[in-house]
């Protein structure tokens, strides 16, 4: 199948014409123009595209059903409405066909436990939007602790990362008069007291950095015109960002400084007495916080500051008052093992709660000091499948945890008091899983590493190699793909008939931090290996042909699958690269990619040697048989530039290559400003790939 010919030299002719800009003609890149995000000939460009390919692919047969039903996921009103504790009240933010901004709601606990909560509106979205004539998209809240009555909401137009700050009274469930507001901007804030804010934001030229945030920490008096705010912090412009976080336990309050150099790389202070104290850790290890007045780190890689190395990936703790003195003997609270990682980690009043992947499937600890004496129990779990920790409260012993695997539904689990783990919501089950079997299995990696991957099949399945299959994979910033249950998946996909592959390649944190950093940088090959090799082993195994193979990935995973099919065109016959990185040449220009350098390296350096052999828009070649591409991206996101999707299909476009392409015009980096938004992409998605691979 070919995209109408007619249509391509058109556009391909307006390209021509368009792409010849004398004010870039020190380049050779024709399609610079398109980086202009509001540029109307590149918003016409995106139109008719979009328009041609929706149209091709809503005629597709399984788009209208697959379309119907992800309308019903998305807005049925069982799903697990996911809580945010603050003070006495369980907070949730919902959206539904009745609510289509959204609804930001309260409740009690005793009454969210039961199976109908009598929920209090706290803020219309809708009719927020309606009244000011604005498209809000809600960002979050964040809360002045203790009594967590104050909240400074984020409020972002179309979807972007830069939000309006507007600071909102819970009890009269209405915006404070002249109380704290912050025009757009990819805001920091902390509160230290109802008066008082630590705030990064726009102050004007020499103020963000290259990466787009604050290079600046801020004290901001009540009011105090915020340009008369207290410099705490500079950074330098190179820097991805500098901020304040103000911890508030139960036991004290400890303000810090990070200046956050480049991802996974930091320096911290605690600001005491209107002084900066430099905590003296490795810059690669992460501050998890304080707890009894200990100092809690984790560390990305060996650590000797004395006597004892501690290893990558441990989770270390010390008092603080201790290592502020010049003591480095910490205790370890976790020790990771060749297939055993660390994960995530939340403060109760009494415990920290902390999960690990084991063979990347989750367990779950809380750990309790008594006398002197940390005791570790493990929390029972109903099987082997992901725990994403959610909500907590730091001044009870009383924390959310959440438990999928692929065919079961997501439940919703409450710990108090170290008691056994209670399960009293779950989502609906959105598709038959009779029949349906998971495996994992590891492939062989070029370089000879073992790669493991998930693979998911469907009722009736037989290895005749002729199954419609679809591997994803992430594979960047530390970020581990898990087992999980979709709904979205399920119904649009192994219900039908369809293999799912999850891919764990380097570059994610899987098993630890050696596992991204075998990945960064000059080893980001490997990256693009890892994944050609689970697809090939899929080949191999008979699960499926070339013929019958799509790839999908989104931002990074973008990255990867459009690099993967650059190089390996013909070991697949559909790939969807969603809101992707692609000209690597230019990254580190647009919007936030200055911050990636210390992932992919810094193109306008001799590492461009390295960059160039993976960068998707530079290895396009005209004479490579391609499968048609489905790209999308969006208008609004200001993370990653939507020219770099732009830039791939006009590029395919000029070579004559069949590609699809749609970009949604509000909703930023998560593609979609509502679930209606969002059911259409999807179902867009699950249209192509059946028209590809059936």
């Amino acid at each position: 199948m070919r995209l109408n010919l007619t249509f391509l030299l058109h556009f391909c002719f307006i390209l021509t014409i368009i792409g010849s800009d004398t004010s870039h003609a020190d380049t050779d890149d024709p399609y610079l123009w398109m980086e202009e995000v509001d540029n109307e000939e590149a918003l016409a460009w995106a139109k008719a595209i979009s328009d041609h390919t929706t149209t091709e692919l809503e005629a597709v047969a399984e788009f209208g059903p697959i379309h119907e039903q992800l309308l019903e996921i998305y807005n049925s009103q069982d799903r697990i409405p996911m809580p945010a504790l603050h003070g006495d009240w369980v907070y949730n933010f919902w959206r539904d066909a009745d609510h289509v901004r959204g609804l930001w709601r309260r409740t009690t606990l005793a009454s969210y436990q039961e199976d109908k909560p009598e929920w209090e509106p706290v803020l219309d979205l809708d009719a927020l939007a309606e009244v000011e004539g604005e498209n809000w998209v809600w960002k979050g809240a964040t809360f002045l602790a203790p009594d967590e009555r104050l909240a400074l909401v984020r409020l972002s137009r179309g979807g972007a990362d830069a939000v309006v700050l507007r600071e909102f009274d819970t009890v009269a469930r209405a915006f404070v008069d002249d109380g704290f507001v912050l025009p757009e901007s990819k805001v920091r804030v902390s509160w230290l007291d109802q008066d008082t804010l630590f705030i990064g934001t726009d102050f004007g030229e020499g103020s963000m950095t290259d990466s787009g945030y604050p290079r600046r920490t801020q004290r901001w008096k009540r009011g105090q015109p915020v340009e008369e705010s207290t410099m705490i912090h500079e950074g330098a412009v190179e820097d991805v960002s500098v901020s304040t976080w103000v911890y508030h336990r139960p036991h004290d309050r400890y303000v810090v400084v990070r200046a956050f150099h480049e991802f996974f790389r930091s320096t911290f202070f605690l600001f005491l007495e209107d002084r900066l104290v430099h905590l003296d850790i490795p810059a690669d290890a992460e501050l998890k916080g304080f707890f009894k007045d200990k100092l809690v780190v984790h560390l990305r890689s060996p650590w000797t500051p004395g006597d004892q190395t501690y290893p990558a990936d441990a989770l270390l703790a010390l008092d603080l008052d201790t290592f502020l003195q010049g003591n480095r003997e910490f205790e370890p609270l976790f020790q990771p093992t060749d297939r055993v990682a660390f994960d995530e980690l939340l403060f109760t009043r009494d415990h920290i709660v902390f999960t690990t992947l084991d063979n990347v499937v989750s367990r779950l600890y809380q750990l309790e000091l008594a006398d002197g004496t940390w005791k570790k129990t493990e929390v029972d779990l109903p099987g082997l499948g992901a725990v994403q920790l959610r909500s907590y409260s730091e001044t009870q012993n009383l924390y959310f945890f959440t438990y999928t695997d692929f065919v079961t539904p997501t439940s919703l689990f409450l710990v108090q008091e170290g008691a056994p783990p209670i399960n009293f919501k779950s989502s609906p089950a959105w598709f038959d899983t009779e029949g349906v079997t998971i495996e994992q299995h590891e492939a062989l990696s070029k370089d000879g590493t073992h790669i493991p991957y998930f693979l998911l099949k469907p009722r009736g399945y037989e290895a005749n190699g002729a199954n419609p299959t679809l591997l994803y994979a992430y594979g960047g910033f530390e970020v581990s793909m898990r087992p999980y249950y979709s709904g979205t998946l399920g119904s649009s996909w192994v219900e039908r008939g369809g293999v799912y592959a999850l891919a764990n390649i380097r570059g994610g944190g899987e098993f630890g931090p050696q596992w991204h950093q075998a990945a960064l940088r000059e080893n980001r090959q490997k990256n693009f290996d890892d994944l050609i090799a689970v697809a090939e082993d899929l080949v191999k195994r008979g699960v499926t042909t070339p013929a019958h193979l799509g790839i999908e990935g989104g931002s990074q995973g973008g990255l990867l699958v459009s690099g993967a099919f650059t190089q390996r065109p013909d070991l697949f016959n559909a790939v969807v690269s969603a809101v992707p990185l692609a000209d690597m040449k230019r990254y580190n220009k647009l919007l936030a990619g200055a911050s990636w350098m210390a992932e992919y390296g810094n193109p306008d350096t001799e590492d461009w040697e390295y960059i160039k052999h993976w960068s998707p828009y530079h290895n396009l070649s005209p004479e490579a048989e391609y499968p048609p591409v489905f790209f999308w991206t969006n208008t609004r996101d200001d993370r990653v530039h939507p020219a770099h999707a732009r830039k791939m299909v006009a590029r395919l476009q000029e070579y004559g290559k069949p590609v699809y392409y749609y970009e949604n015009t509000e909703g930023g980096h998560g593609g979609a400003t509502n679930l209606k938004q969002s059911a259409y992409i999807r179902a867009l998605t699950y249209a192509y790939l059946w028209k590809r691979l059936r």
